[in-house]
This record gives structure tokens, sequence and C-alpha cells, in this order.
């Protein structure tokens, strides 16, 4: 039975409160020497709801139990010394009040005492382990610098988990769960109220309100790693319940589990409305300002509006996904309602309210102004999510030396690195990284281009539409992030290629048909098409990153983002290349991630 793990952070987890700001005044510590993994026989990990991989509340495993700290006297200087037994290089803040949740079992130490330069924990003055006069609700968290400490090992870092996928609203979505460094699904067989409310408690939501099967929320893509899950109801984690593990052919992903949780009222949606729509899941976009005695509504600056922007809003009125974010809405009628009260929101996308949101404050700048230049946005229950199937990224990946007398079209369409402009045309060639792409659709809408045809773009050269300007980036990366080379690829014929046994085609791209993907389908564009490659004339051997993103711009809507890069690990030798360890970007742990990016490369043709 492996342990409990650290909960994942989730963009749909509640707001509770601020983050404590009580750390004036405190030294920043040196890191000290390089750490070992559970030094003085304990463990640490962080835990609760809602949080980010740096953040939560601190947990240690003393004797086999794992418990909590209270907050009484605890310190930024603390901080530093659990963040670094953490792995962490230093601490940014704290928390009290178990700001991320409640833990149990045991509260292991009290009126904790630090200096901050102790090596561990277990220097710091306290009332002695187990000794503590403290409830659950005083337990205390800590917010670490997302820097690790050079050498450190990851194994007191203890991996499976939970994290909800493909929902439309918070606390609902497909289950998945880590397991050895990866996230995989949880099929449907005997799964029940009872499992799905463990699932609710432990992402730090009340009790399940349904236990949903056959891909309710979307099919996953990879591994199951559970099947036929027993819980009481009472377990602290779906790993500590009776379960079956998975083998080939015990399930597949149209039995994904997923659950709907319930969540206790917030109010978020009381600050926003819609008006003007032709139904309640459309309409320009009305956000209510002020204080106590002097509320009002108005309307938000369309400037920079977006789609992340839009799903925000959508999340907020408990209206699903944003099929758009509209810049201009002067075809809906805004009443009687004419001030802009907001401008220069900018969303990442996982935020639950529009305020949480970067915007300009109380002062409004807006470039055009107007009501006709406002936000609005058009909902939907339903959203499509595209998947790129990595291992074939990794099965075709090659070397060719083109000539440049067959890349006239290709440069046409900016396909080619920017020195291939000073080449000697049609004389020598441009060396390029070719491998096929093969996008899915694993989400509950079918995937269209963000334009009508009637917006289409015809390129005489290669003889198609383009149906999106840019549907895919390409890019070679250092280890440490820097760009080196790019490609970029329109949607020039986005069509069902193959489909699921019970689904049937409905996009071909052929006599100017209708473009897509269906949900179940994917779209196949080979390696040997133009365009499907990134020219890497100019690159020197080394070790490097492929990275390729779907939709970078947020065009078209989809149910989750966080899924839509893939990177591999590649070495360059300057007449070969080695692309392996293909991945979809969230599809490992966090740590496991990091361990991806400290790739040392390969000596002698063995990958190391």
């Amino acid at each position: 039975m492996r342990p409990v793990s650290v909960w994942q952070w989730s963009p749909w987890g509640l707001q509770l409160c601020l983050l404590c700001s009580l750390c004036l005044g405190s030294p920043s510590p040196s890191t000290g020497p390089e750490k070992r993994a559970g030094s003085h026989g304990l463990q640490f990990r962080l835990a609760g709801f809602p949080r980010k991989p740096y953040e939560g509340r601190v947990e240690i495993q003393r004797a086999g139990e794992w418990g909590t700290i209270c907050d009484d006297d605890f310190t930024l200087q603390a901080a530093h010394i659990l963040c670094r037994e953490l792995g962490f290089t230093e601490a940014t803040g704290w928390t009290h009040s178990a700001k991320y949740g409640p833990g149990t079992g045991r509260i292991w130490l009290d009126n904790l005492s630090c200096s901050g330069t102790e090596q561990s924990v277990t220097e710091c003055a306290s009332r002695g382990w187990g000794n503590s006069d403290c409830t659950h609700d005083e337990d205390a968290g800590v917010i670490c610098k997302d820097q690790r400490l050079p050498g450190f090992t990851d194994s007191n870092v203890i991996e499976a988990r939970v994290r909800l996928k493909g929902g439309a609203h918070p606390g609902e979505g497909r289950v998945e769960v880590l397991k050895a460094g990866t996230w995989g699904t949880v099929c449907d067989r005997k799964w029940d109220l009872q499992a799905a409310s463990v699932v609710c408690r432990e992402l730090g939501f009340g009790s399940a309100r349904e236990a949903l099967s056959g891909a309710r929320m979307g099919q996953g893509m990879g591994a199951i790693h559970l099947s036929e899950i027993r819980c009481s109801g009472q377990e602290p984690s779906l790993w500590k319940c009776p379960h079956k593990n998975i083998t080939a052919d015990d399930c597949s992903h149209s039995q994904d589990a997923a659950v709907r949780c319930n969540l206790p009222y917030i109010g978020v949606e009381a600050k926003i409305r819609l008006s003007g729509g032709r139904s309640r899941h459309e309409g320009r976009v009305e956000v209510q300002v002020g204080g106590p005695g002097s509320l009002r509504w108005g309307l938000i600056c369309g400037d920079d509006w977006g789609t992340l922007e839009a799903m925000v809003a959508c999340r907020q009125l408990g209206l699903g996904y944003a099929n758009h974010g509209l810049q201009e809405t002067w075809y809906w009628d805004s009443g009687n309602i004419t001030e802009v009260v907001m401008s220069g929101v900018r969303c990442t996308g996982t935020e639950l309210s529009l305020d949480q949101c970067t915007h300009h404050g109380t002062h409004i700048s807006c470039k055009r102004t107007g009501t006709r230049f406002t936000a609005g946005v058009i909902c939907s229950e339903t959203a499509s999510d595209l998947l790129l199937h990595s291992a074939l990224v990794q099965e075709t990946a090659y070397i060719e030396d083109r000539p440049l007398h067959m890349l006239y079209c290709a440069a046409e369409e900016n396909c080619l690195a920017s020195s291939a402009r000073s080449a000697n045309w049609p004389y020598g060639h441009r060396r390029l990284l070719r491998f096929s792409s093969q996008i899915h659709n694993l989400g509950r809408a079918d995937f269209r281009p963000k334009a009508g045809r009637h917006s289409w773009v015809w390129h005489e050269c290669h003889g198609h539409y383009h149906s999106m300007d840019i549907f895919t980036h390409y890019d070679i990366l250092t280890p440490n992030g820097t760009k080196v080379a790019e490609g970029h690829k329109a949607s020039f014929c986005l069509e069902d290629t193959e489909c699921q046994e019970d689904v049937s085609k409905r996009y071909e791209c052929a006599n100017f048909g209708e473009q897509g993907i269906t949900v179940g389908c994917w779209d196949l564009y080979r390696h040997d098409i133009d365009c499907q490659w990134i020219d890497i004339t100019d690159v020197k051997p080394g070790n490097y990153i492929l990275q390729v993103v779907i939709n970078p711009n947020f065009e078209v809507a989809e149910s989750d983002f966080t899924n839509n890069a893939m990177k591999c690990n590649c070495k360059y030798d300057g007449h070969r290349i080695w692309v392996h360890n293909c991945h979809i970007g969230d599809a490992f742990s966090e740590e496991a991630n990091r361990r991806f990016e400290r790739y040392p490369g390969q000596t002698s043709n063995q990958i190391i």
C-alpha cells in the first residue's frame, strides 16, 4: 500500500483566505550544504487545498505516523527550515489557522522556535514531539520559493492523488491519480458514492454529490491506474481503499470514473451578470463594484479580452466553459448600464472570479471607449479537449536535408528559420527535424476553428485554405528553456483522419469542406507534409527539449489547456537526432517534471 500523498493544487479550489504576511524583519537564510531526503529519520510533505506545488500545510512523518505543526509562535525562520527540509532553497511566507485546511492525526510540534540557521527542524526548540495543546484548526503552512536545493533527492516528497480533469464547474471532473510519478485515470468498475466522497474530501471539498461512470467528464489518455475500488467513505485517500491494480485487458478509457462534489456556497456569481444576449449563456459582461452603500453595476473594457478571461467569467456565472470571448458587443443592448468600471483584465484561466485576475484597479484605461467596445461572452456546458499523441512524435522523428528548390511554398508560409531568407536560393538545403503529429479530441464538444469558412485564407502555392493562422507551435529549447529553433503550423486541413469504432467522421477538408475534429476522433499531420517540421539548420550539437504546443494562442476554447503542451528529450550530434521520453506536459508529477528538466543528456549513444 502506497503512503497517502500530497494533494495537488487545482484551479477548482476554494479561495479561503489571504496569505499571511507576518514575515517582516526576517533575514533570508543561506541554503547551506546539500540535503538528503528523510534527514534524522523524518519525512516531510506539503498538503492541503487549494495550493501550488511549493506551498501547503506542513506534515511530518515520525515513527510511521503523519502529523502537523501548530502555528503557535511559528515564524518565517521556522518556515525557512521546513522549506529546506522539503528541498526548497528558502521560504517566502507562512500561513496560520489551517489556511490550507485542517490536517488529521498527531500534532507533532507546538511552539516551534527556530533561528533560521538550523540544518534540521530537530535542532529547533519546541514543546517536544507530540506535546501540544492545539487543534488542527491551528495547523501551520509554508510558502516556499519555487527553487530547488542542488542535489536534493526527492524521496521524501510522497507521491500518489488526486486531481479532477474535464469538469465544467468547480468540484467536478474526471478522477486522476498519481502513481510512480505518472498521472492516470480510474476505472469505473464498482465506482460508487463512497469512493467519490473520499476523492472530494481529499481535494478539500465536501462529500460527493454524484459518482459518474462511462467517461461522463471525457476520456483520459495514457495509464489507467486503479479499478474495482471499494471504500467505506471514511478513508483519507483513495489509495487507502481496497482496489485492484489494472491490467491491459481490464478497462478502457471509455470507462473513466468522474465525480461531482458538494461545495459550500461562496457567492461569487452574485457579482457578475450577462445582459443583452439571446439566451442566458451569452451577453455583455456586467460586474458589481464598490463597497457597502455604494454598490453599482458596470461594464468591462474589451481591450485584450479573450478566451482565458471569458473562461473565468463563464465559470463565475456557473455557466461552464467559454465558447467565445468578445471584444465588441455593440449588437447587444446594454440597457441603462453605460459606465466601464473594469479594464486591463488579464486571467490565467484558472481563477474562480474576475476580481482574482489582474486588472487596472480603480483607474480605468481603455483604448477604445464607449459601450460598443466592451467585453462579452458566449458560454457552453461542453468544450473540446485536444491532446497530442506523444508516443507517435517519438516514433517518427528524423532529420531530412531538403533542397531549397523544393521549399518555395514552405518559405511563403514562413515555415523556415529567418536565416533562410539570406540563403543562396535555389542552391543549398535546409536541415529539417520532421515528425508526425496526431491530435485527439478527448473533450465533450467538437473542436472547430474560431473563424467560419467565409474568413478562411486561400494559399495558392499549396492549394489549400487556412482555417487558423497558428494551430501549433514547434520549438527546440535548451534544458534551461532558451528557444534555439521554432516552427509553427497553420490548420490548413483540420479533419477527422480516424475515429474510435463507435464514432463517425464529420469533418473532411477536401473540396472546401468543413474543418474540425469530432469528439472521439483524431487529426493526423504526417511527417512528410510541408511545414510538419522544425528548421534546425542553425542549431548546434547538444542536448535539447522538443516542445509542441497545440492551440497556443487559446483561440478556441477547451476544457483543459494544461495538457496542450508536449515535450521530449532530444540529443543532436550534428548528424543524427535521438528523441525520447516524449510526454504531455501535465502527465508527470511536479517532481518528475523537474527531473526531466535536469536531463543530463547521453554519452556513447547510451541514454543516461
